[in-house]
């Protein structure tokens, strides 16, 4: 299959799943912040407004991703791979707040780790999928 969309089906399943997982606690995220907005606890509107918007952008794509990455498709398997780098580094940033955020470090880290195992893991196994030789026709 030449156009990218060769499946890895337990590896891309369990990747697709962290993806979605991360995306669906970004709307939840957003969610919450919208309540607190409208509860008036912004101090600068324009700001939170904006913060909102980029945080539902942040899941619409992690959804994307999780769908692509599904259906075996690689533009999703390496935006995913960027936002769970992304993911990591924002939790290894977090060791320098004090007190350390654990419960944050963990629940940013720990998915964002897994989920860009996982991803290399699909891509990985669906390269050596794409360059095994065919078995030769039998006559």
């Amino acid at each position: 299959m030449s156009d990218n969309s060769v499946r890895a089906p337990g590896l891309a399943t369990a990747a697709a799943a962290v993806l979605a997982i991360e995306g669906a606690a970004l709307t939840i995220f957003a969610v919450i912040e919208l309540f607190g907005l409208g509860a008036g606890q912004a101090v600068v509107l324009p700001t939170a407004i904006a913060l909102i918007v980029l945080t539902l952008i942040g899941a619409v794509a992690l959804f994307a991703f999780a769908f692509g990455t599904r259906r075996g498709h690689t533009w999703a398997r390496s935006g995913g791979v960027v936002l769970q780098v992304l993911a990591v580094a924002l939790a290894l940033a977090s060791f320098g707040v004090q007190p350390v955020p654990w419960m944050f470090i963990l629940g940013v880290g720990l998915p964002g780790l897994a989920g860009f195992v996982l991803l290399i893991a699909a891509s990985r196994r669906e390269g050596r999928a794409e360059t095994e030789p065919e078995a030769p026709a039998e006559s």
